[in-house]
């Protein structure tokens, strides 16, 4: 199975693939995960996107669609996989439609997390972080710290990210719209996009997307889902 999973920042698109891709047995191939092993490796393809991400600028499509490709290429995604952040544009969405017909494959589905932009806004503003260690993540609303401003773990300080302030977020969003959602339209032409509301707790959501699987035909048989919250 070959499933592609979209929807705006704080859907939960990367706790959501996770859970699928385990409960699917197909890997889950990420873009940050691209980068990171790619530039960790010292690929060519990494080594010409750091020059880009130090320069400041963004990284050609072409070298995003490469290390696609050649993850696509290893032995555990032979039989699928569940892409989340790629693609980003409708042009990556052309080149993985290509890539996939020249070797004889396609998408089973595009999943798409539905969220309300006020709602995306309360749940990535509202994080606040450690600064001792950056894995204690709190929320002002759905996860307040005992203590306001310190962390539960070990009562350091708790901060808010430049990238989770209301406007930057706000900016995100505008960017997510203008770039990223058409490419909901492109595979919505092929009866391919199948719309899960991303509201509710982690397990909620899962459970939807599993069920939405098994109705569009894919082997989607329930294994586990999370306990946990946002």
């Amino acid at each position: 199975m070959r499933i592609v999973l979209v929807g705006l920042p704080g859907a939960g698109k990367g706790t959501q693939a996770a859970f699928l891709a385990k409960n699917l047995s197909v890997p889950h191939i990420s873009t940050g995960d691209l980068f990171r092993m790619n530039i960790g490796q010292g690929t060519e393809l990494g080594r010409q996107a750091q020059e880009y991400m130090r320069a400041g600028q963004l990284v050609p499509d072409e070298i995003t669609i490469g290390m696609a490709r050649s993850r696509m290429e290893q032995p555990d995604a032979v039989h699928g996989f569940l892409l989340d952040g790629f693609p980003r544009n409708v042009f990556q969405a052309e080149a993985l439609d290509q890539l996939l017909k020249d070797d004889g494959h396609s998408l089973d589905v595009v999943l798409n997390l539905d969220l309300p932009h006020e709602e995306a806004v309360t749940r990535i503003a509202g994080r606040r972080v450690c600064r001792h260690d950056s894995s204690h993540v709190f929320h002002v609303t759905y996860n307040a710290p005992h203590e306001p401003g310190l962390c539960d773990a070990c009562g350091g300080d708790l901060y808010q990210r430049q990238d989770d302030t209301e406007e930057t977020v706000r900016e995100r969003l505008e960017v997510f719209d203008r770039v990223t959602s058409p490419i909901t339209e492109h595979y919505r032409l092929r009866n391919l996009v199948v719309g899960i509301s991303a509201l509710g707790s982690v397990a909620e959501v899962t459970e939807r997307s599993m069920v939405a699987l098994r109705e569009r035909g894919v082997r989607a048989d329930r294994v586990s889902t999370p306990a946990c919250d946002r």
